[in-house]
């Protein structure tokens, strides 16, 4: 028998490896699990595939691209005059505007890198985008700082079943946003020093 030509087989197989994590969990993640949702042989799998660690890595890298594009064309960004405090809050409130389940599969492939190193540079390239964008109104530390916070906003919100509460939201990041002024005088934040490479030492 003739092989059919597949080129889009690899990206075919990443997309059911979104869906199963999705649908079951990391748990539910096989080889023969995402060939069926593939609907397609097992072996492609494993041949474009050679660990399930692999696959993890292009399904999460996946993400982070779709989370990209997201933020690229966001408006929120676009307004300098607007405090950046608002701007971020209006982005997380679209995040869960379009439903947990997004927001939850990310986060599930993003902490499978606590057991899984060969995760964790992608998962690093989650964060590392977003606070590349907001360091373009404020220094990289406090850009870190604001990822972080965003971060754990999201995961409380996922894990206790709440609901997203954008005051709240609004008002610890601007503590920080503000925060950021007197920790960097004016001028400050645009030169490279011990705060754009790690944590500030305490003097």
């Amino acid at each position: 028998m003739v092989r059919r030509y597949d080129p889009k087989r690899r990206e075919r197989i990443i997309d059911a490896a979104i869906r199963v994590v999705a649908n079951r969990g990391i748990g539910g993640l096989s080889h023969r699990t995402v060939a069926a949702e593939a609907d397609v042989p097992l072996g492609s799998t494993t041949y474009h595939f050679a660990s399930l660690d692999e696959l993890l890595v292009a399904a999460l890298r996946r993400c982070n691209e779709s989370f990209a594009r997201t933020v690229r064309e966001s408006p929120y960004f676009s307004d300098p005059a607007v405090p950046l405090a608002d701007e971020l809050t209006r982005l997380l409130g679209e995040w869960f505007a379009a439903g947990r389940g997004p927001l939850a599969l990310e986060y599930e492939l993003y902490l499978a890198a606590l057991r899984r190193p060969a995760l964790q540079p992608v998962a690093a390239e989650w964060a590392d985008a977003l606070a590349v964008l907001i360091a373009d109104r404020t220094d990289r530390a406090t850009a870190r700082a604001l990822t972080a916070l965003l971060d754990g906003i999201s995961l409380q919100v996922l894990l206790t079943g709440g609901d997203f509460d954008p005051e709240y939201t609004r008002e610890m990041l601007a503590r920080v946003v503000d925060g950021a002024g007197h920790r960097y005088p004016s001028g400050a934040a645009a030169r490279p020093g011990p705060a754009d490479t790690g944590p500030a030492s305490v003097s």
